[in-house]
């Protein structure tokens, strides 16, 4: 079974994060969702809140198959302001593991210098922020070992691309015909 972190911090877009969390959890991988500050309630954006499985402080993430970060306005830049979070962050893709992000999220991973000559997407006003990426408007990249996407209207694609690359096309495929996104 695939293991896969989705970080969350106060004011995270919910349908990115949830949408991807439940795609995922029907293709069989097992989702952690982790919260980025000292408490296992986190808001999002449009003030739903989520309790998350742990804290940040409560692993080492070194069984990471995939790390996933939704956009959303506060989220992101609280996202960028945790420090061990960048670190985590790092550590996995030098290890060759998944690096996923959506909407404004992408930005982080342009402020870690990750993007440099790679293709990638954001959400429209984002690009400047993806620090020598080769920008696209593709609903979603993949370029090795990350994958980007634009937005809350591109999540079920961007949970799609997560699943193909962990679980294999044909799982992918038979997760969207379940839930009515291929009709």
């Amino acid at each position: 079974m695939k293991k896969v972190y989705l970080f969350l911090a106060y004011g995270f877009e919910e349908v990115e994060a949830l949408t991807t969390v439940d795609l995922l959890r029907r293709a069989g991988a097992e989702v952690i969702t982790v919260s980025v500050s000292s408490s296992n309630a986190v808001t999002g954006s449009h003030k739903i809140p989520v309790i998350t499985d742990i804290k940040i402080d409560e692993s080492a993430f070194d069984d990471a198959d995939a790390i996933v970060l939704p956009g959303g306005l506060p989220g992101v830049d609280n996202l960028k302001a945790c420090a061990k979070l960048s670190e985590i962050i790092k550590k996995n893709y030098e290890a060759g593991k998944y690096i996923c992000a959506i909407c404004a999220a992408p930005m982080v991973l342009g402020g870690l210098g990750l993007l440099k000559g790679r293709k990638a997407t954001s959400y429209p006003g984002c690009e400047a922020a993806l620090e020598g990426a080769i920008l696209s408007e593709d609903r979603v990249c993949v370029d090795g070992n990350i994958i980007t996407s634009r937005g809350v209207g591109t999540a079920i694609d961007f949970a799609s691309e997560i699943i193909k690359v962990l679980e294999g096309s044909e799982k992918a495929a038979e997760v969207r015909k379940n839930i009515l996104a291929d009709l």
